[in-house]
């Protein structure tokens, strides 16, 4: 058992305090967006008090590992953990799959595209699926809604038919995932009809802000968006996604071509351990519209928002599916027997959120409070007790 210390990364569209908080740290002004733990070499976290990197211990350590995960893997960590602070909306985004990233990152390498070019669209030859747990109400974008749904909210909100024609008509008289590829990837290019089309919407929206249910959820998401990228013709195109509210130990899950963003609100992240995003929208970062057409999953159905599940006395878990990782809630309770932790014989990270966490194996302790984190060794197998909220990340194999 080994405690860890994160990276923090200050994106434009962090929260200035969420993370402060929840990190026990002081606040800075600066907006603090993710707190990385994991191997990632953008932010690789390290072991105090010396500051050696995890990489470096697992490798000098490879029985932390165990054979399965090193086979599948090749000894680095299969996940990145986080945690997120949105204050203001993220860009439009999806992540590829294993064999799209693995093609996208070999022809990008072939070509010479510099691994900092900003038109880069793979920085790695890794999947990137993701799950969000919130830990506050959290607004997200995720997936495209059913057309016949996204046009009667705008029919809703008072915008003609006739108006929306020029751009969304394809939604109208053909159905599926042909019509939504071919009306997303037109709003993602302003002209003069799109843009009319745009403040037509808007203008709009602001009269039902105030209206109860989707309606006003929706003419206020519309009008939110115009607010952080005015005149931004993606709008439109994020105006044909799902939207998310979860409420604190909800999660979202993310596959691979699902578009997304993250709108506002604080979580704890688990992915796949890669840094392969191509944005779609709402940002000012390269666009690569063939490649979105590849990569995208252009289906229409619901979010997948996911529930925990009991896996043992103070263990809750979030099924994914996915081969990289899993995560589970932790939250023992000070009248409950020390309890194993989940998840054993795999590679864990442990980050407790609220609470105090006391974890033993013989007659090592580590305790951990709010704000501090672990790795456990698949070589491990504490016992847990305390009063916590806790989260952890583990291999999904």
């Amino acid at each position: 058992m080994q405690s860890l210390t994160g990276v923090v990364k200050h994106y434009d569209w962090g929260s200035a305090d969420a993370i402060p908080t929840l990190l026990r740290q002081t606040e800075d002004g600066t907006p603090w967006a993710e707190y990385w733990l994991g191997t990632h070499e953008a932010g690789e976290a390290v072991l105090p008090p010396d500051g050696q990197p995890l990489g470096a211990w697992l490798a000098a350590h490879p029985a932390s590992l165990n054979p399965g995960e090193t086979s599948a893997f090749g000894g680095r960590l299969p996940y990145l953990m986080k945690l997120l602070s949105a204050e203001q909306p993220l860009s439009l985004q999806p992540h590829p799959n294993r064999a799209e990233a693995q093609a996208g990152f070999a022809d990008e390498q072939a070509r010479g595209v510099a691994l900092d070019d900003p038109d880069r669209n793979f920085k790695d030859d890794w999947p990137k699926p993701e799950l969000i747990v919130a830990l506050t109400a959290f607004e997200a974008l995720s997936g495209f809604r059913d057309p016949d749904a996204t046009l009667a909210l705008f029919e809703a909100i008072g915008v003609d038919d006739e108006v929306l024609r020029p751009t969304l008509g394809p939604l109208r008289f053909r159905a599926g995932a042909a019509a939504l590829a071919e009306v997303f990837l037109d709003c993602l290019t302003l002209d003069d009809t799109r843009l009319s089309i745009l403040n037509e919407v808007v203008s709009a929206a602001v009269k039902h802000t105030s209206d109860e249910g989707e309606v006003g959820r929706f003419a206020r998401l519309a009008v939110t968006l115009d607010e952080h990228y005015p005149g931004d013709p993606s709008l439109l195109a994020a105006l044909l996604l799902n939207h998310v509210e979860l409420s604190p130990g909800q999660a979202l899950h993310n596959n691979a071509g699902v578009i997304h963003s993250y709108l506002h609100g604080t979580g704890v992240e688990i992915m796949a351990s890669s840094d392969n995003v191509l944005r779609a929208g709402l940002t000012s970062k390269h666009v690569d519209h063939a490649a979105l057409a590849a990569i995208l999953d252009f289906e229409p159905g619901p979010p997948a928002i996911t529930e925990a599940v009991a896996d043992g006395p103070i263990a809750w878990r979030y099924q994914s599916g996915d081969p990289e990782f899993c995560i589970w809630r932790l939250e023992p309770s000070p009248d409950a027997a020390a309890a194993s932790l989940p998840g054993a014989g795999r590679a864990r990270i442990v980050l407790v959120t609220d609470g105090h966490l006391l974890l033993t194996q013989g007659a090592d302790q580590l305790e951990l409070v709010q704000g501090d984190a672990a790795f456990v060794g698949s070589d491990e197998a504490p016992m847990a007790t305390g009063d916590a909220m806790a989260y952890m990340a583990a291999p999904g194999m």
